[in-house]
């Protein structure tokens, strides 16, 4: 017997099998490439990602919405299209929650799907590599479906950084509150030091990190050019992790590369602005079965490992990279792709995880300090 109060819906993947479930969160379709997160936690972070714009996420964790939604933890204005999990709250229970979880969703005008099987939906993606389907809530028939996914663009080639940064300048001023925040190292009479910061799908937790390390932050749209980011005089720049193809990203690819070149001022990329480092110094990138997207990802070398937060699902070729003029700082011991890299004799340097664990660990903090160290020996 059908429950009256829950609503039909499906999930239909590119190879065919379909996932029939009910519906949460707002109605209607949304199709673009299925991809999965292994993190217990910090589901609202993970949810206004940029680096997930255009993309229908699965939670493996099997129960989402319990602590409902508040009003710091968004990364951004940016939500995924649609999530997929195991089992919805619709009931929330935190000292923190303003929200309910539902009404979110719907507000955020993203599709839900709960009631089927995410081991099974995950070791298909495992299996099979990330692909496109297609989430709805409404009558459509699977071959209408199917037809709607083939028109669907794949996510290789496509440039959504320019979708997703900013129109206009701003600066940031907001700093993180945390127990391990190091902003009383510097005193009000410090000398702030001037970041501009390239936004190709920025998130808000690694502003405020660089604030609480003592920056000033002006955000520069993703397409800026070498003359826009030297006019405002800088002790650094930084390029922020963000989605899509990362060799479609011609502007921000042309501008590392001009100021690699120029090499004066010292640089720090995240995720998408790692893989952006490695294209301008004449490596290349590839696209990875199905990604890393979780709170547990296992980075180092040379025997120090940092446990660290991951979401991508493009890395560097380490084959492709000069080893005259780059050093491979990090590997992900899971699957040994690039995880960090420096410039050899120049301040740059980047890793393909996230630092400012908006949610994740902490191991990784010291790439904030280490940026704003090669800041201050040029002061």
């Amino acid at each position: 017997m059908i429950n009256p109060y829950k609503k039909n819906a499906k999930l239909v993947l590119s190879n065919g099998i379909v996932f029939p479930g009910f519906s949460f969160g707002a109605s209607g379709t949304a199709v673009g490439e299925i991809v999965f997160n292994t993190g217990m936690t910090g589901y609202q972070e993970v949810i206004t990602d940029p680096s997930y714009f255009g993309q229908i996420l699965t939670f493996t964790y099997p129960e989402i919405g319990n602590t409902g939604i508040n009003f710091d933890d968004s990364e951004s204005n940016i939500s995924v299209k649609g999530i997929i999990v195991r089992n919805y709250s619709s009931n929330n229970s935190n000292w923190r929650s303003l929200k309910n979880f539902d009404e979110w969703l719907i507000e955020k005008n993203v599709i839900g799907l709960y009631g089927i099987d995410t081991r099974a939906l995950v070791k298909i993606l495992r299996s099979n590599g990330s692909m496109n389907g297609l989430l709805t809530s409404e009558d459509k028939d699977i071959e209408t479906c199917l037809k709607i996914i083939h028109e669907t663009p794949k996510m290789e080639g496509l440039n959504l950084s320019k979708e997703v940064s900013t129109k206009e300048q701003y600066f940031w001023q907001k700093h993180s509150e945390t127990d391990f925040d190091v902003r009383k190292r510097y005193s009000e009479n410090t000398k702030k030091l001037k970041i501009i910061a390239i936004d190709f799908g920025i998130k808000k937790s690694i502003l405020n990190r660089l604030v609480s390390h003592g920056c000033e932050i002006l955000v520069l749209p993703s397409q800026s050019s070498f003359e826009d980011v030297l006019s405002k005089k800088p002790n650094g720049v930084f390029f922020s992790n963000g989605p899509g193809d990362p060799s479609t990203v011609k502007e921000g690819i042309e501008l590392a590369r001009s100021l690699i070149d120029y090499g004066e001022i010292p640089m720090f990329g995240i995720c998408l602005g790692h893989q952006i480092f490695g294209l301008a110094l004449g490596g290349s990138t590839y696209k990875l079965p199905f990604g890393h997207r979780g709170l547990n990802h296992p980075c180092g070398i040379n025997n120090q490992i940092e446990i660290t937060s991951q979401n991508h699902g493009f890395a560097i070729d380490p084959n492709s990279l000069l080893k005259d003029i780059v050093n491979i700082t990090h590997y992900n011991l899971n699957d040994k792709t690039v995880a960090g890299l420096e410039v050899k004799n120049k301040p740059i340097f980047s890793v393909q995880y996230h630092p400012e664990a908006g949610p994740g660990p902490h191991d990784s903090d010291y790439l904030f300090n280490k940026f704003v160290s090669l800041m201050l020996e040029r002061c």
